[in-house]
């Protein structure tokens, strides 16, 4: 909302080229919000009002940039412009830029950062891609359990500047070992000449470099904490994860996993920022396997063309039948991939997913298959076509087989993404169109099998 009013100034102020009264409007305006008016420049006119901004706040815009514009931006700085930048960031980002990077420029950001931060860096990147160790920041305030409380304190006050966050203060042994984490406000209100180790319990919740990301979501959720501890193979501390670190994160986990139940590739970048080319690369190959799949669909109604020469009244029914196991499906898989992702159930947890999704397929089912069976003789009553026993039959048919397919639907559709998980692939990938294509063939063989189970004898 704020960009809306702001933009109609900022478009004017730049058209006329009136770079002081722009520097002054864009000192009230919100980093995230500078980079969204920044987007829509061409990048002769965004490095200009780029340089418009104070080096903290230019290097806040700068991370709120999408990849593919801070890349264009990065080719327009020189090398002092860049130094401002990358020194005014925080390591994880630094980090984050550094992995969406093309190779030419990858080193000449590097060249810009001082010697220090640049090995700091660099021992961020040897760890593992999507990893904790890429995600988390070296800035952080430790004590000693054998402090007190005012050495602390005046600690807190000499390091706490270029910390990312203060609220939780880490207490390490003489190895840098983590014992304990604290918040601020406990020493804050604790007697100044106490030592660290009176406000201690040994009791905390920490991370390993090498988990993956997705770990830290989960972690800061549950614990409902601004920042987590991450810890080498030894115990050692060697960061911190916070909050605003894992946002990101979260939006691009969920987002790949929505891609990917809609039956396609997830992105590399936003999808503003994708191109053409890399739409249709992402999605091609699952249309395509999608289409297969509808293949076999028609050929398995082709093995029943008798049948449905004897009885046309059957084919007037094979969408509702293939849709509502494929939407059934579609419900199921989508409540199991999302309780995997959420940690709300476990890959173990299968066995009780299988009762709960049987009873509930069973009852589905049940609800569906009689709602199609009266449906049909109260459709043939109210065009006034009589009532005679091959009326209940087909309803009949119709009826068993909603409740066959809803019930096998469900089955599917909650089981898949438990069977992916053991061969150690996404359930996502089990999305809504994949489960609706198994169960519309499933769905036609078992649609035929039951109407020539019932109709033998009568209509067959």
């Amino acid at each position: 909302m704020f960009v809306q009013l702001i933009k109609p100034e900022f478009e004017e102020l730049i058209a006329e080229k009136d770079w002081v009264a722009l520097k002054e409007v864009l000192n009230d305006v919100p980093s995230a919000d500078i980079a969204d008016l920044l987007l829509e420049l061409p990048g002769e006119i965004a490095i200009v009002v780029f340089r418009l901004l104070k080096k903290p706040i230019a290097a806040d815009v700068f991370a709120e940039l999408p990849t593919t514009k801070g890349v264009e931006l990065l080719e327009l700085f020189n090398k002092q412009q860049l130094s401002d930048v990358m020194g005014n960031l925080e390591p994880d980002e630094q980090v984050s830029i550094l992995e969406e990077l093309p190779g030419h420029l990858t080193q000449r950001v590097m060249n810009s950062i001082d010697l220090e931060d640049q090995k700091q860096l660099k021992k961020l990147l040897g760890y593992p891609e999507e990893s904790v160790g890429r995600l988390m920041t070296p800035r952080y305030v430790r004590v000693k359990s054998d402090w007190t409380i005012r050495r602390s304190m005046k600690h807190i006050r000499t390091y706490g500047k270029t910390a990312e966050t203060i609220n939780v203060i880490y207490v390490v042994d003489d190895k840098e070992h983590l014992i304990d984490d604290l918040r601020l406000n406990h020493l804050i209100l604790a007697d100044q000449d106490d030592l660290i180790e009176t406000l201690m319990d040994r009791s905390f919740e920490a991370l390993s470099v090498y988990d993956d990301q997705e770990e830290a979501v989960k972690m800061l959720a549950k614990y409902d904490r601004v920042a987590l501890p991450a810890v080498d193979s030894d115990g050692v501390l060697v960061g911190i994860v916070t909050a605003d670190d894992v946002m990101d994160v979260a939006e691009e986990e969920t987002t790949e996993d929505m891609q990917k139940m809609a039956g396609m590739d997830a992105l590399d970048d936003y999808y503003s920022q994708s191109s053409i080319f890399d739409l249709v690369k992402k999605r091609l190959w699952w249309l395509i396997v999608l289409f297969v799949g509808q293949i076999l669909t028609a050929i398995a109604m082709g093995g029943y063309e008798e049948v449905l020469q004897k009885v046309v009244a059957l084919s007037f029914f094979v969408p509702l039948i293939i849709s509502s196991g494929g939407n059934s499906g579609s419900q199921a898989a989508t409540l199991v991939i999302r309780a995997l992702a959420t940690d709300d159930i476990k890959p173990d947890d299968w066995i009780r997913v299988f009762k709960r999704e049987f009873t509930s397929g069973l009852m589905l089912g049940g609800l569906i298959g009689t709602l199609g069976f009266v449906t049909l003789v109260g459709w043939d009553f109210m065009m006034g076509l009589p009532i005679v026993s091959t009326t209940f039959l087909t309803a009949g048919v119709v009826g068993l087989s909603l409740f066959c397919i809803v019930l096998f639907g469900n089955f599917t559709g909650a089981m898949l993404p438990f069977v992916l998980s053991k061969l150690n692939l996404d359930p996502a990938v089990s999305s809504a169109p994949f489960v609706a294509t198994i169960v519309d063939v499933s769905g036609i063989i078992i649609y035929f099998s039951i109407a020539i189970l019932l109709l033998s004898g009568t209509l067959l």
